[in-house]
């Protein structure tokens, strides 16, 4: 593996790559067996709990959504860290258009990931003396495409129950259908295949007595989120405008703090609407530049017109899949057209 990125990449990236290899060797050498670890009897209820759930979650995966699961999220790696990696991400100062890397397989994408946070921060560090602006996020989970038999993560079960279901859906969806190059599409085609899933989990397996809560609870979850990509996607589009108005870089400079201001008081507000819930405030942390603002846009751009994909299908997720798969052969700009022209 490391003798064939090595091959494909220039002599300035081989540390980087390097990093990537190490990094997912490491993992794929730490896997434990699901099998085994429930077998051992001091292993710790509530881990017990947390791994018997991903298990029910492939079957469900398997057998209700139509997804291939083989060999994925069937071992486990207890990671000494929070991440398993940090997702450097950049835009210039005046723009939201993303800054994209290329690499083999996973084609261009506006994100470039480490195994160690200090390595992630030194490089957006570097990228911060270009002019651009970076954010750094830690991330629980990623999906090796069907590359690898991607483990379960101890940074995956450190989330609410449901939130757990939700991801390793979102993950295994991500092996089923990407698209080199449109990380717009391949999150938001997840974030569908998310969405609908939980939807069906909820009706599905979670008991009678205990499903009017939870599926409260969800719904609380995405009008919490759909709130919060609203306010980000408002503030967007105030620089947007403000990037294509005439003014001194300067003045420009002033108005985006300003913006930046008003959208860390706008989330006060909602917040105070939510009864003090915290989920968001650690995304609130961060500096609230293009780079992070752009990094909303591509989990939900496309979720409205790929939702009313599926509507048109009525809600047959094989045939979904393969409606999207058909829309492979298009250029992100093509591929964004057709869906919203539906």
């Amino acid at each position: 593996m490391l003798l064939l990125l090595w091959s494909l990449a220039g002599c300035q990236s081989l540390g980087y790559y390097g990093q990537a290899v190490q990094g997912q060797w490491q993992l794929l050498q730490q896997r434990q067996s699901l099998t085994r670890l429930l077998q051992d009897p001091a292993l710790p209820q509530q881990r017990r709990r947390e791994l018997e759930l991903v298990r029910q979650v492939r079957a469900f995966a398997r057998t209700e959504l139509g997804l291939d699961v083989s060999g994925q999220y069937d071992s486990f790696v207890e990671l000494e860290r929070p991440f398993v990696v940090w997702n450097v991400l950049a835009a210039p100062e005046f723009s939201l258009q993303p800054r994209r890397w290329c690499f083999p397989v996973a084609g261009c994408v506006s994100y470039r990931g480490y195994f160690r946070e200090v390595a992630a921060r030194r490089y957006a560090a570097a990228l911060a003396t270009q002019g651009l602006d970076t954010y750094v996020g830690g991330v629980t989970a990623y999906s090796t495409l069907g590359w690898f038999d991607d483990p379960v993560l101890s940074s995956m079960l450190r989330r609410e129950q449901l939130e757990l279901v939700a991801v390793l859906i979102h993950e295994l969806a991500h092996a089923e259908l990407y698209i080199a190059g449109d990380t717009d599409f391949n999150e938001s085609f997840a974030t569908t295949v998310e969405l609908e899933g939980l939807r069906r989990w909820l009706e599905q397996r979670v008991p009678m007595q205990e499903r009017a809560t939870a599926q409260h609870s969800a719904r609380q979850a995405r009008e919490r989120q759909a709130q919060f990509v609203g306010l980000v996607e408002a503030a967007a589009a105030d620089l947007e405008q403000l990037y294509h108005a005439s003014g001194s870089e300067a003045l420009l400079r002033e108005q985006k703090r300003q913006r930046q201001q008003r959208l860390r008081a706008d989330y006060q507000a909602l917040r105070a609407s939510w009864g003090g819930y915290s989920g968001y405030d650690a995304w609130f942390d961060g500096p609230l530049n293009n780079a992070q603002l752009g990094s909303v846009r591509s989990y939900h751009a496309l979720v409205p017109d790929l939702q009313a994909l599926l509507d048109s299908l009525h809600g047959d997720l094989p045939a979904f899949y393969q409606a999207a798969r058909r829309l492979k052969p298009l250029s992100p700009g093509e591929r964004r057209a057709r869906l919203q022209a539906r």
